[in-house]
């Protein structure tokens, strides 16, 4: 069975993770949570990876800029494509 913790929330509607489980998935200050609502229960998670930080074979950093470019090139790419052209 998974491990249950009771946290308090604060009045700034803040929670501390408990250390345990920031230590198990390696979360650190400045991390970025996921939060979802599952009916009537708050889920928190660490997503995995962080497109940021990949690195494409030339050793380039894919930032949000580059993905952004490339998106906007794919979609042309894709509308030209359903028009019929190549």
């Amino acid at each position: 069975m998974a491990s249950m913790y009771k946290v308090v929330v604060t009045r700034n509607y803040q929670v501390t993770l408990p250390a345990g489980i920031r230590r198990r998935l390696g979360i650190k200050v400045g991390d970025k949570l996921v939060v979802t609502l599952q009916g009537d229960r708050i889920v928190i998670y660490k997503p995995r990876g962080d497109v940021t930080k990949v690195k494409i074979r030339l050793g380039r950093k894919i930032d949000w800029r580059y993905v952004e470019k490339v998106v906007e090139e794919a979609g042309g790419v894709v509308a030209d494509e359903s028009r019929g052209g190549h």
